[in-house]
């Protein structure tokens, strides 16, 4: 269905040219055919060079060469002519209204975004374009309509970025607040600690595992690679060496995780620019500088994995409105305010990006129901001793080596699966921070999210066969900023009904039945 809003941007978009205000049309950077080029070279390298390897065998050394370096020249040549071309045809200009782009290579497209729609001016620029002085600028309405609803430039220099950066997000300038205004948090090399416990590490060490098992069955020496591990372990028990060889795994996961976290946070600054803009820069190769507009700005979200909470750190991100998980950056999360660092630190930027005194993620919350808590034993036990029931019966039937499997199944997965519903029940929680609504929930990935009350749209109330036993329900509130709804778990229902009517009062009133007080003997007396 289309909006009203979307219907209005596709009216901005289709207007005709003659609309735009004038305005000195540009192009992008003629370094741009560089780059192409040189990544061309990179490519027409990495390819031929395996191919000529392969060919060598059967074809003699010189026209094997010859035949390679035809291909990586037609590579450079077409792909550079084509990007000439692009390059060509590609121009932008900047009004006072409106930005335009005129672009295409087979197919001319014509683009325009009102400038007052403009909510996020983001540069990107991988290592051989920060060599070069350039930078991708992407300009982004804000709505979640994909790649249409941004223009991109690419490329353009450095200086041409910034400059545009500034001029399309300037606002007229909000009260200075020397508390909450300036450099909000810079990097720290401290906060490199938590990278090893991250989830993070063991996924990397499990795609090494996988890489060094794929290329030795690109080369068919998978078997030798098997062969010689075995070796190493001929005298180790089969469970010690699975040991061995996972705790090798989260090793170089653990140095992967680190040197990924470099890349991603080096010379890291979290800003408030004039005119109400949140900037993070960031990047050790590739330099990325995000831009969040704070009207578009409805909260922030305290995220601690597992790992990382244990060492009382956590990370903090932005719950905006249009801000997608990745909104068209192939390199990262663009909601990501602060890396994992201490949560009183977290806390604290979480205010000062708020411009709140006081962080709403650390306001006092109401605990949940002990019915709450039931129901995260039940379901634990469950996801615990129904394999184990499953690998005794296939051992009853098949082999008693399953029966083993599954009693120590059950002797080392039950506890650990009770300790993470108790836990969850203790992290459960929901309550108000000033403007805030605040809640809580997760073990394995814990979230504390404050959200503006002015910000919610509606309450969904859900309430399953069990939970209605329990004397439960979930309720989930509706916004347009972030993931669009966020749950409070298996709240009380008398509680959680009286919190969604007293956190945005007049939204869930009209649906509630008022309780019926009993009649007391006193009144009964009085009115006879």
């Amino acid at each position: 269905m289309t909006t009203p809003a979307a219907e209005g941007e596709r009216g901005r978009l289709d207007a005709p040219e003659t609309d735009a205000p004038e305005a000195e049309w540009q192009r992008l950077d003629r370094r741009t055919l560089l780059a192409t080029a040189a990544l061309l070279c990179g490519v027409a390298g990495g390819t031929g060079l395996p191919v000529a390897l392969g060919l060598a065998g059967s074809r003699p050394l010189g026209q094997t060469l010859a035949w390679v370096l035809a291909g990586a020249l037609l590579l450079v040549a077409g792909g550079t002519g084509a990007d000439y071309v692009r390059w060509r045809r590609t121009r932008y200009r900047v009004g006072p209204e409106r930005v335009d782009l005129h672009t295409g290579l087979l197919l001319l497209k014509r683009r325009s975004l009102a400038r007052e729609r403009i909510r996020s001016v983001d540069l990107t620029a991988n290592p051989l374009q920060r060599l070069l002085g350039l930078v991708k600028v992407r300009i982004g309405t804000g709505e979640h309509s994909g790649g249409d609803a941004a223009l991109e430039l690419d490329l353009v220099a450095r200086a041409e970025g910034e400059r545009l950066r500034r001029a399309l997000l300037t606002r007229a300038a909000a009260p200075e607040d020397p508390r909450h205004d300036g450099a909000l948090a810079a990097l720290d090399l401290r906060w490199i600690r938590y990278a090893p416990v991250s989830f993070v590490a063991p996924a990397l060490g499990g795609a090494a595992a996988g890489a060094v098992m794929q290329v030795s069955e690109w080369f068919g020496a998978q078997g030798e690679v098997i062969d010689w591990i075995g070796e190493r372990f001929s005298s180790v028990a089969i469970p010690w060496m699975i040991l061995w060889l996972v705790l090798v795994a989260l090793a170089v996961g653990a140095v992967g995780a680190l040197g990924l976290w470099v890349e991603m946070w080096w010379n890291y600054r979290l800003e408030r620019e004039p005119g109400g803009t949140l900037r993070v820069t960031r990047g050790l190769l590739t330099a990325r500088s995000v831009s969040i507009e704070e009207r578009r700005l409805r909260g922030v979200e305290i995220v601690e994995p597992l790992g990382v909470r244990l060492f009382g750190a956590a990370r903090v991100d932005a719950v905006a409105t249009g801000l997608a998980q990745k909104d068209g950056d192939e390199h990262g999360d663009l909601k990501n305010l602060l890396p994992a660092a201490p949560r009183p630190l977290a806390d604290r930027v979480a205010a000062q990006v708020l411009r709140e005194p006081e962080p709403p993620t650390g306001a006092p919350l109401a605990a949940h129901p002990r019915a709450a808590r039931n129901r995260r034993i039940r379901w634990a036990l469950w996801s615990a001793l129904t394999p184990a029931a499953l690998l005794a019966a296939l051992g009853l039937l098949l082999t008693p080596t399953l029966l083993y499997a599954a009693a120590g199944w059950t002797v080392v997965l039950t506890p650990l699966a009770v300790l993470l519903a108790l836990d969850a029940y203790r992290n459960l929680a929901h309550g108000v921070g000033g403007a805030y609504l605040v809640t809580r929930s997760g073990t394995v990935r814990r979230t504390t999210v404050a959200l503006q009350r002015s910000g919610v749209i509606g309450w969904t109330v859900k309430q399953s066969y069990f939970q209605r036993r329990a004397g439960l329900l979930t309720l989930t509130a509706t916004t347009a900023a972030g993931s669009g709804a966020y749950e409070i778990l298996d709240a009380g229902r008398s509680q959680g009904l009286a919190f969604a009517a007293g956190a945005v009062p007049g939204l869930l009133a009209p649906f509630l039945e008022p309780e019926e007080t009993p009649e007391t003997p006193e009144a009964r007396s009085t009115e006879g």
